[in-house]
């Protein structure tokens, strides 16, 4: 595992950030950690999922993922300012269970987030600049309905996307224990890995 428990709850901590706990089980906390790489096309970040099972045990389940667009979506972009690259912040109550474009459940943002957007075309992820809050389609849904995908191309506009098809499978399972305790809300918190080396 890149990051423990302990370290995820302290760099939370440090921002100010809310960790679900409270002793619950099926408490969910999403939290996306965007790696180092600049370069496009790579599923070089990480999901966590860090929550309570029913015997209280604390549980944290890591995942290889994308929080970044694909090469081809850099190159083409959908929207006129450019393509949306997720602002790293804590975004409460900004997703739910629903269907990711109509065809298999994810989880779908609702809530506002704040994107930048990267106009130039390369395959360099430009992360700075003007931001843009609104809902933007920014999903957290799987790749390969059949496996692992090797690289993100198209799987991703500014979605954070699973690599491993199973992974998914388990999260998105994880999430509807949790929906069916409390309610269909989640938050997402993407943070970065310079935050865990400081």
């Amino acid at each position: 595992m890149k990051f423990t428990t302990q370290q995820i709850q302290d760099v939370l901590e440090n921002k100010g950030y809310h960790f679900f706990d409270k002793n619950l089980p099926f408490n969910l906390n999403i939290i996306g950690v965007r790696s180092v790489n600049d370069l496009a096309n790579n599923f070089d970040d990480w999901l966590y999922v860090v929550y309570r099972d029913n015997l209280q045990k604390m549980i944290t389940k890591e995942f290889s993922i994308t929080t970044d667009p694909g090469r081809y979506w850099l190159k083409n972009p959908l929207n006129i300012n450019g393509t949306a690259i997720l602002v790293p912040g804590q975004y409460k109550g900004s997703h739910r269970i629903g269907l990711h474009q109509g065809k298999y459940e994810a989880l779908k943002q609702v809530g506002n987030v704040r994107v930048w957007r990267d106009n130039d075309r390369d395959n360099a992820l430009h992360k700075e600049g003007k931001t843009y809050e609104g809902i933007f389609g920014i999903n957290i849904h799987r790749s390969n309905a059949n496996g692992s995908a090797t690289v993100v191309e198209k799987w991703s506009a500014g979605c954070q996307v699973f690599k491993d098809v199973q992974d998914f499978n388990f999260f998105i399972e994880i999430c509807k224990k949790s929906a069916s305790i409390y309610e269909n809300s989640f938050t997402y918190t993407l943070l970065e890995e310079a935050d865990f080396m400081n």
